[in-house]
């Protein structure tokens, strides 16, 4: 029996050389996939699903893009996976640290053919990574302890992290909503608490930032439109108990009249409920599930406005903002918590009405309403602002910034250079390579906005020779300029977060030298 029968008919290994070259080739295509999106002037994806309805996602986001795609290849789901991590940590910088982990693979694959083993250019990366850290490090700038300055920095992180995104157009004005909105958070990095609404209709720049909290739902019918101050009970708990359901009740009577009984005494419980409820002394009851004609009448008399089937969101979030917690039984009044507000009243968005609770105990939630031309627009929208908001909810957390614009990486190449220069042996070559990679984020971003990289990033590398040098790439006049006058800053954990997963990433893959796939599952083995 030759050796090859170990695995299934269909299984199949690749040994070394193929195994790693396949791996660096699924990577790098990941990585030059998403290349384009990088940098202030570059482009969209689309994608489309084969699934019903083909839906279509207009995305800028290394990472939405990523987790749309069905990967086959083994070495490329590393890479998927770290800009999801990013996402779900940070929140900016997907596509730059799939970039990144691609040319270090990139570098690495040509470190290989000269023959040098995978462990020896991890260890150089190792010692390149942490270098390149600490060159960040001794660059970062830190105003947590001027207010003014410090809202201006964000105010600029905000700026930069929209400038790649379909917001760049009103980025000053997403910008002021964005910081606005996390001030409000007064740091916690919980972004529950700021509800994105979106509604189809106007343009980007009608969107606004709304003190309140805004409930997508209409006023009943009978009911007070407006309502001051309101002692609102939040509750989860069924109000559509007064009637017998046909489906899924079965009861065994002799004649109508005994139906007709039950359902007298049904009502009789859910006036009681009621009775319960507005015993609270509230005017305003919201409720998770639905609220039958009976019980709703019941309410309206008493001058109530009660409103149904709020989403479960929703109701955490109100339940958030207005100091109340979510009920579910109504015997002891006075364990309740009510929530309250100055004021509830219906407006109108488009041509949808929605409630509007202003006026809350918490100033920590706030609602964006997203205005836009279509479903797709709005989505991407909500996906950049998105990735402002985590990227200023912990930057006030951590408060160094950086520059941005590539200023980061020339600073890091040239400390890992100088370290290169002074290690002895096959590291050297690594640490050097490392380098090479760190440059060809502003190389993407030059060439993204068809300027020409090796000249303008040859400049750069001079420019940064210089002490305490500002110079990035400045995509809008096509030339190296001063970050800082720009105000292109990047908050400091976003790069740490790129640089660390980035090098973590690439060194696992470089460590593959076999890959085992299995055998199908084959049908008739399950009789």
């Amino acid at each position: 029996m030759p050796i090859d029968k170990i695995f299934k008919d269909d299984a199949s290994e690749e040994k070394g050389e193929r195994a790693r070259m396949a791996s660096f080739v699924g990577a790098m295509a990941i990585s030059d996939l998403v290349k384009s999106t990088l940098g202030p002037k570059g482009m969209d994806k689309i994608l489309q699903s084969t699934g019903r309805g083909h839906a279509v996602t207009v995305t800028n986001d290394g990472a939405t893009i990523l987790k749309s795609l069905h990967i086959d290849n083994p070495a490329a789901k590393v890479l998927v996976d770290i800009s999801k991590v990013q996402d779900d940590e940070v929140g900016d910088g997907t596509t730059s640290v799939v970039v990144l982990a691609g040319e270090l693979l990139r570098e690495a694959e040509k470190l290989v053919a000269s023959k040098i083993h995978p462990m020896t250019i991890i260890a150089g990366y190792r010692m390149a990574s942490e270098c390149a850290r600490n060159a960040l490090l001794k660059r970062v700038i830190d105003n947590k302890d001027n207010a003014e300055k410090f809202r201006s920095d964000l105010l600029k992180i905000a700026m930069t992290t929209l400038c790649s995104k379909i917001l760049s157009q009103d980025k000053e004005h997403f910008a002021e909503m964005a910081v606005d909105a996390v001030f409000r958070l007064k740091g916690s990095t919980n972004l529950e608490a700021i509800q994105i609404i979106k509604k189809p209709g106007g343009s980007l720049r009608d969107s606004f930032l709304d003190e309140g909290f805004i409930l997508d739902k209409k006023i009943g019918i009978g009911q007070p439109k407006r309502i001051e101050n309101a002692n609102i009970l939040v509750a989860n708990t069924a109000m559509d108990t007064d009637k017998v359901k046909i489906y899924g009740a079965r009861v065994r009577v002799d004649s109508m009249t005994k139906v007709a009984e039950i359902e007298g005494a049904e009502k009789e419980k859910m006036k009681d409920k009621v009775k319960k409820i507005i015993g609270h002394g509230i005017n305003c009851f919201v409720n998770r599930q639905l609220i039958y004609n009976f019980p709703e009448e019941l309410f309206a008399d008493a001058g109530i406005l009660a409103i149904e089937h709020a989403d479960f969101e929703g109701i955490e979030r109100l339940g958030l903002v207005t100091g109340g917690e979510i009920a579910s039984t109504f015997d002891n009044p006075e364990s309740v918590k009510l929530g309250h507000c100055k004021l509830i009243e219906e407006i109108m968005i488009g041509e949808d009405k929605l409630i509007h609770f202003s006026g809350c105990e918490m100033g920590q939630a706030c609602s964006i309403v997203l205005r836009g031309a279509s479903h797709h627009v709005l989505d991407e929208a909500e996906r950049s602002l998105h990735d402002a908001l985590c990227v200023l909810s912990q930057t006030v957390n951590d408060t160094r910034v950086l520059l941005g614009g590539g200023w980061p990486e020339m600073v890091m190449a040239k400390e890992v250079d100088e370290l290169a220069r002074k290690t002895a042996g096959k590291k050297s070559h690594a640490i050097e390579a490392f380098s090479r990679a760190l440059v060809a984020i502003p190389t993407t971003i030059a060439d993204n906005a068809g300027l020409d990289s090796a000249e303008l990033v040859a400049q750069l590398r001079a420019e940064h020779h210089n002490e305490g040098c500002n110079a990035g790439i400045d995509v809008i006049s096509g030339s190296v300029g001063d970050m800082e006058e720009r105000g292109i800053y990047e908050a400091f954990k976003v790069k740490q977060a790129v640089l660390l997963s980035a090098t973590e990433a690439s060194e696992m893959i470089l460590r593959v030298d076999e890959i085992i796939t299995c055998a199908p599952r084959r049908r008739e083995d399950r009789m």
